[in-house]
């Protein structure tokens, strides 16, 4: 991690720029994402996903990752973060400078063939092939290598994806050499029960200091209690989308990832410290409503407003004045 997060109770990792961008048909403008990802870490934002070394026929939305890689690289304080699906991605990746580097591994081998046409004999090589390469770099500039295990709490292909499956897949990756691993509810299957059990399991077979932490989705409305169900078993990272940009595209109806102004004001209301300035943060919003005017954005807290007697658990100061909501 770069940076400290002793002054920070629950690390919130920003996945928009990465997870919500790929999800959407428009194409936001290179300097409008380095706007987003500026602003989001003078909200306080320590670590984001920026984008993925896709090949841009692929996925044109995050054609320009290496480019915001460089621009987030100058951010003091910041995680830069990337998607790779193969060597070649992580081979980019290290080029770029990225910090951690994440390789999606589906605990649904239907979904893994439909996602990244590997079956997950092929991915484990993949990820040897990942975890080779990475030994050879030199150990200051080598990234954090995360396999994150989608649909890990359930699949719209194959329905119920078993916990001894989903514990045996996380074990296998690392070691075939990922640093850690993290659990993705990819489509929304995922319920507060179903949360504790499988990241109490998963936590104890690799170790606690191995788990990455949770990639929530809110399809079905349980994101957030989902959040609160990995808090109970001690998990310190959540992944959420600005806006709730984003989603499976395998999840008809989705609204996406979990909203991270909606996370932060929970957390923040619960008396943990994200180290996030939330009004800054709504601020944020402005800059994807004019660059991307035709796609929603989501999110409670922005249409309500916040509460008169909120008080943020990162600041030190009284409550502060109402202020109006953000659309």
């Amino acid at each position: 991690m770069i940076g400290t997060q002793r002054d920070i109770d629950i690390l919130v990792s920003e996945v928009g720029p990465r997870d919500g961008l790929q999800s959407i048909g428009n194409i936001m403008p290179l300097a409008d994402k380095k706007a987003w990802i500026d602003a989001e870490v003078s909200a306080g934002a320590r670590e984001i996903e920026v984008g993925s070394f896709v090949p841009a026929k692929l996925l044109p939305q995050l054609a320009d990752t290496a480019e915001l890689v460089a621009h987030a690289l100058t951010l003091p304080g910041l995680t830069v973060a990337v998607l790779v699906p193969n060597l070649q991605g992580a081979r980019a990746a290290v080029r770029a400078g990225a910090h951690k580097i994440t390789i999606p591994f589906s605990a649904s081998e239907t979904h893994s063939l439909k996602n990244v046409r590997r079956t997950h004999l092929q991915m484990l090589e993949e990820v040897r092939a990942v975890a080779t390469m990475l030994r050879e770099q030199p150990v200051a500039g080598r990234p954090r290598f995360e396999g994150g295990m989608s649909t890990a709490f359930g699949c719209t292909y194959e329905g119920a994806v078993p916990a001894d499956k989903v514990v045996r897949l996380a074990e296998a990756l690392m070691t075939a050499g990922c640093d850690e691993v993290g659990l993705s509810d990819s489509v929304g299957y995922a319920n507060p029960q179903q949360v504790k059990q499988l990241v109490s399991r998963v936590r104890s077979t690799i170790g606690a200091q191995a788990f990455a932490g949770l990639h929530l989705h809110n399809t079905r409305g349980l994101g957030l209690a989902n959040v609160v169900a990995g808090l109970e078993v001690g998990v310190t990272t959540f992944d959420s989308s600005l806006a709730g940009l984003g989603g499976c595209p395998f999840a008809p109806g989705a609204t996406g990832n979990i909203v991270t102004e909606d996370l932060v004001f929970m957390l923040e209301s619960m008396g943990l410290r994200t180290g996030i300035d939330l009004y800054k943060l709504l601020g944020v919003r402005k800059i994807l409503r004019a660059a991307l005017p035709d796609d929603e954005l989501y999110g409670y807290v922005p249409a309500a407003g916040l509460p008169l007697d909120y008080i943020s658990a990162s600041s030190a100061d009284a409550a502060v004045p109402h202020r109006p909501a953000v659309a």
